[in-house]
């Protein structure tokens, strides 16, 4: 019986979980009550699961960083060729971060309970930059840290800018090909 609960329970946070993201996206202002509204629970469910709006909001972020790791590490980082690795981190990135836009914003606030995590995500991306320098996919002069934020800019811009029904992959190809073509004309 106990395990039942346990994934009654899972099954609850995730619903909370998935309906605050939506309806913070829409509203950062929303209340506890209307997100326990959007996942079909009682509002006493939601303060159970949530001492507070900052709690949950903490829960977003780090949920939400989760899913963005599992994203970057369904694609090999460490080992894959860079340039496999990058096209498709960064379709998964645009996947993930087209769900999760609300969570992965308030995950990078300064102080965010998935701080952490998102300096390690930041660490990581240097070290796949790095390794498509030493391959001669990025010149040997390439400031990595730039690159990345250069990347990470590049991203947000296609989520934020892109409908939804925008194919990830074809999206990743765009973003890889202006970090290391720019928007001039192709070679």
């Amino acid at each position: 019986m106990t395990r039942s609960l346990r994934s009654d329970a899972e099954r609850s946070v995730r619903s909370i979980l998935e309906a605050a993201e939506r309806v913070l996206a829409d509203n950062p202002a929303a209340s506890l009550e209307q997100v326990a509204e959007a996942a079909g629970v009682a509002r006493t469910t939601v303060h159970r699961r949530f001492a507070n709006r900052q709690a949950l909001v903490d829960a977003l972020a780090v949920t939400a960083a989760r899913h963005l790791r599992e994203a970057v590490d369904a694609a090999h980082p460490d080992t894959a060729p860079p340039l496999v690795a990058l096209h498709q981190i960064t379709a998964n990135v645009i996947r993930t971060k087209g769900s999760w836009q609300f969570a992965l914003a308030a995950a990078d606030l300064p102080g965010s309970a998935a701080e952490a995590d998102q300096r390690d995500l930041a660490r990581r991306c240097v070290e796949l930059f790095g390794r498509a320098r030493d391959q001669g996919v990025l010149p040997p002069d390439a400031d990595l840290e730039w690159t990345r934020r250069v990347y990470y800019a590049l991203i947000g811009e296609t989520v934020h800018g892109t409908p939804e029904s925008a194919d990830p992959d074809t999206l990743a190809a765009r973003v890889v090909h202006t970090l290391l073509n720019g928007v001039g004309r192709a070679s």
